[in-house]
């Protein structure tokens, strides 16, 4: 049994990583060039295992790819404010009215699910101010049925192969995600 399931999960990582949207992972790219070039920045949002990426990608993209970047689960006296004054839902859109985002900015979202009226409607709500005031929306998400997959400029939905691994292949991809892309930019910068 351990032996089939490891060859079993490598074998879908392999299969997900040769499946993915290369034009999607091109479009991404030219997006967060365009957030580099006008000294914009980044706001990574996600919750859970999305929330831990938001901040390693956040050091990533300030470090490696030279891009003003904030993980909006960073502050944790911040985030359990809010969330005590004025709930969970709004404590994403709260944070980017508090850090003025601007139409130049970007949001990168990291999630399973991308955000529904029912699940992670924080996420929900960010992307309908940016949407407002005329932010980039970019993703790396599990569902092709949630806000990000349908809202966003530029999203890599990840191959779900079977459904009692979409969330780790999910979140696995995300971090490959965010290191092809901090060293791609690395890259073009250069």
């Amino acid at each position: 049994m351990i032996n089939n399931f490891i060859n079993n999960y490598l074998k879908e990582t392999a299969e997900i990583a040769n499946s993915l949207d290369q034009k999607a992972i091109e479009k991404m790219i030219e997006v967060l060039s365009q957030v580099r070039r006008n000294k914009a920045r980044i706001f990574f949002l996600g919750v859970g295992g999305g929330a831990g990426t938001g901040s390693h990608s956040a050091n990533d993209f300030n470090k490696i790819a030279k891009i003003s970047s904030i993980c909006l689960s960073d502050n944790p006296a911040l985030l359990t404010a809010l969330v005590n004054d004025e709930g969970w839902e709004s404590i994403f859109k709260r944070q980017l009215e508090m850090h003025h985002l601007r139409p130049d900015d970007c949001l990168f979202i990291f999630s399973v699910g991308g955000g529904t009226e029912t699940t992670s409607k924080n996420l929900v709500e960010a992307i309908n101010y940016a949407k407002e005031i005329g932010a980039k929306i970019v993703g790396v998400v599990g569902k092709d049925t949630g806000a990000t997959a349908k809202e966003a400029d530029a999203c890599v939905i990840i191959p779900c192969l079977d459904d009692k691994r979409r969330t780790p292949h999910t979140e696995d991809f995300q971090m490959i995600m965010d290191h092809l892309l901090v060293n791609l930019l690395a890259e073009l910068e250069e």
